[in-house]
């Protein structure tokens, strides 16, 4: 391959990294706080969908991006409700989350729209455009520099450049401020949180909620920036890979843009080589898309070494009288 393939493959892993960044660093807040969330898939899925489907009603793909956020902190409130009001099971909550995301996107999509289940496809307006950074035309030519700033840098839409950018913050909020102490606390002893005066509650359903922000944005890229459109079932396990790269990442925000990365090559890899040709065999174009599922198992289970969740996650708290 030349320098040109090797930069489109990259351009291809940013992008295709996006949802996982996002939906990853929405993860690592409820966990952090000690709130699993198994729902990631489902609040990605009624975020994307609800994108869609108000940017084509409205022309406007900001109103649809704030339809997607307030989809996804729906779903995160149901997900509060039943694990920190009603101390229900976690995991059980968020996979009623996935299927109940994953019918009415379905249902709603084929009433609305009668094709299928996806929404007509998205005009000028109504999804995210690239972006073309400040010279990037003008060093376009420059050898080996100007490629990588003009087509590899430049040229994304303004969610990717907000997901890597999230990345600094989160860790600037989880580790320098008294919000994010106060979170991390609350995910390892949350009866020491309680005894110096925090409300245990508080802080849980804040995190919760800014994962419900977080998984917004990201469904709201993959149907308004990745995709022109909602797809059936268009997340196809992305949640479930980003749960990978957060336990991967070892709950930390940095490792986590790492491990997305990673995560977003594989799939990079998987799409521009298919039907490849080994002489005796020749591997189908499956086994090329299947492959990015079957190294995360694989990485999880022997590379990644003993990965530590936080103490109080997926239990509920309990005030002592």
């Amino acid at each position: 391959m030349d320098f040109a393939s090797y930069i489109q493959i990259l351009d291809s892993t940013i992008r295709l990294s996006t949802p996982l960044l996002l939906a990853c660093l929405a993860g690592l807040f409820s966990e952090r706080a000690g709130i699993f969330d198994i729902g990631l898939e489902g609040k990605m899925l009624a975020a994307a969908f609800a994108s869609a489907a108000l940017s084509y009603a409205t022309g406007n793909v900001w109103v649809g991006l704030l339809g997607g956020i307030f989809a996804a902190l729906l779903m995160s409130t149901i997900h509060g409700l039943a694990s920190i009001t009603f101390r229900g099971n976690q995991l059980i909550s968020g996979v009623a989350i996935n299927f109940l995301a994953s019918g009415l996107t379905v249902l709603l999509g084929q009433n609305w729209f009668q094709l299928g289940g996806r929404t007509p496809p998205l005009g000028a307006g109504a999804r995210f455009t690239e972006i073309t950074l400040p010279f990037a035309d003008d060093v376009a030519n420059i050898p080996i520099l100007g490629p990588i700033y003009a087509d590899l840098i430049s040229g994304h839409s303004i969610l990717v450049y907000v997901s890597f950018a999230l990345v600094p913050a989160s860790a600037w909020l989880l580790y320098r401020t008294r919000f994010g102490l106060r979170l991390r606390a609350v995910g390892e002893n949350p009866a020491a949180v309680d005894t110096a005066g925090v409300s245990v509650k508080g802080m849980r359903f804040a995190a919760v909620c800014i994962c419900g922000v977080l998984t917004g944005l990201a469904g709201a890229y993959l149907s308004t920036a990745l995709s022109s459109g909602f797809g059936r079932e268009m997340t196809a396990g992305k949640g479930f890979i980003a749960l990978a790269a957060l336990i991967f990442a070892k709950w930390r925000p940095w490792y986590a843009l790492g491990a997305c990365l990673l995560f977003g090559l594989l799939e990079a890899l998987a799409i521009r080589f298919q039907n490849i040709d080994l002489g005796l065999i020749v591997l189908p174009v499956q086994f090329m898309q299947a492959l990015p599922y079957v190294i995360t198992v694989v990485i999880l289970a022997g590379f990644i070494g003993r990965a530590i969740p936080p103490r109080a996650g997926g239990t509920p708290y309990v005030k002592e009288l």
